[in-house]
Order: structure tokens, then C-alpha cells, then sequence
């Protein structure tokens, strides 16, 4: 009669195996819910840096009118010099992003892998579960 609880068991490992890989996959899914978050982040940010550059470009150019100066020589260095910078800061705000993405799809995908490797696992230990109550039946029968 013990091959009765074997297939009992079998049909556990199944079902453990089953929920062990709907695990992972959710937990992928959350990952990659995460690297759209980050998209989306990055581009509040680079809208909020927009708004306040173009505020600092202002400030800057009413100083330097206020000054005397003209827009040029050195008023314009300093405002192509702002330009540049800000295109710099908008880089490192991307690349950020990009950096955050690649770690949380580099999570999914090993998510999933863990959910296959789980699922692998117990389908062997189902089936060995399914052999031993096969060489149970022999004996009875055999």
C-alpha cells in the first residue's frame, strides 16, 4: 500500500513545483515593472531638469543683462557653458536609468531561470516518487 502515499507524494512535488515556478515568474513580473518604473522616473527627471534649466538660462541671462553686458563674449560662453553642462547632467540621468533597467530585467531573467530550475527539480522528484510506486506495484504483483 505505500504506493499509494508515492503518488500521493508525487502528485505534491508536481504542485510544489507548479507553485515554486508561479513564484518566480510573478516575481520576474515585478522586476520588469520595475525597469518601467525607472523609464518613467527618468523621464520626470529630465522634464523637472528641463524646467529648471530653463529657469537658471533665464536667471542667468537677466543677470547678465542687468550687469551691462551684452549677449555676447563672455555672457554667451556663460550660457553655452550652462548648455553643455546641462546636456552632461541629462547623460548621466539616462545612463542611471539605463543602468537601474539592465539590473532589474538581469533580476527578472534569473527569476525565471530559478522558476525553471525549481520546476525541473520537481518533476524529477515526482517521477521518482512515480517509479517507486511502480516497483511497489511489482512487488505486490509480481
Amino acid at each position: 500500500m505505500s504506493f499509494v502515499f508515492d503518488i500521493a507524494a508525487a502528485q505534491q512535488a508536481s504542485a510544489i513545483g507548479k507553485y515554486n515556478l508561479a513564484i518566480q515568474n510573478r516575481n520576474a513580473k515585478v522586476k520588469e515593472q520595475e525597469a518601467d518604473a525607472i523609464e518613467q522616473q527618468k523621464e520626470l527627471d529630465i522634464q523637472r531638469f528641463d524646467q529648471k534649466f530653463a529657469q537658471l538660462q533665464g536667471e542667468t541671462k537677466t543677470k547678465i543683462l542687468k550687469s551691462g553686458a551684452t549677449l555676447e563674449g563672455s555672457g554667451l560662453r556663460i550660457l553655452r557653458s550652462n548648455a553643455e553642462q546641462a546636456e552632461i547632467e541629462k547623460d548621466i540621468i539616462e545612463y542611471n536609468a539605463k543602468i537601474g533597467q539592465s539590473r532589474a530585467f538581469e533580476q527578472a531573467n534569473f527569476a525565471r531561470m530559478q522558476g525553471n530550475l525549481a520546476r525541473m527539480e520537481a518533476r524529477q522528484a515526482e517521477l521518482g516518487y512515480y517509479a517507486k510506486a511502480g516497483e511497489s506495484l511489482l512487488r505486490m504483483y509480481g
